[in-house]
């Protein structure tokens, strides 16, 4: 059952990637840590995106029947995970109040998962909207 996401779902989507990236930011702006912490939490978000999408993109391959190999498949999967550990240990770890720590993990995730579910949207769409006859290679 292929089908289109609607407009609604699909904004709202986009809605929350960007709520949760923002939050994410804009609690790095504000925090009362060094520089390079923040460079550390600000890498680890844009990693766990990049590393969220592409093990994404590569199960919809699989299950589409897109050969995808085996290496950056296991790749897709161990960035997300070192992505999440990066995040877990740096909190641990860090001087900052529980309430503090739990803002970033919750806005991590949802960013994760919002930029996972943009990313299915988009291709879902590409596959509804190309024409049967014609073989495109979809992102």
């Amino acid at each position: 059952m292929n089908q289109k996401p609607s407009n609604v779902f699909a904004a709202a989507s986009y809605f929350v990637l960007l709520t949760g990236i923002s939050a994410y930011i804009i609690g790095l702006w504000n925090a009362d840590m060094m520089l390079n912490e923040k460079g550390y939490y600000f890498t680890i978000l844009m990693y766990g995106l990049f590393s969220a999408i592409s093990l994404q993109k590569s199960v919809r391959d699989q299950l589409d029947g897109i050969p995808v190999s085996s290496m950056y498949y296991g790749i897709a999967w161990f960035s997300t995970i070192v992505s999440l550990v990066l995040l877990t240990v740096g909190l641990w770890n860090a001087d900052l109040f529980l309430s503090e720590k739990g803002f970033y993990g919750m806005s991590f995730l949802l960013s994760l998962f919002a930029a996972i579910t943009v990313q299915k949207n988009t291709r879902d769409s590409l596959a509804i909207e190309a024409p049967a006859n014609h073989k495109v290679e979809v992102y």
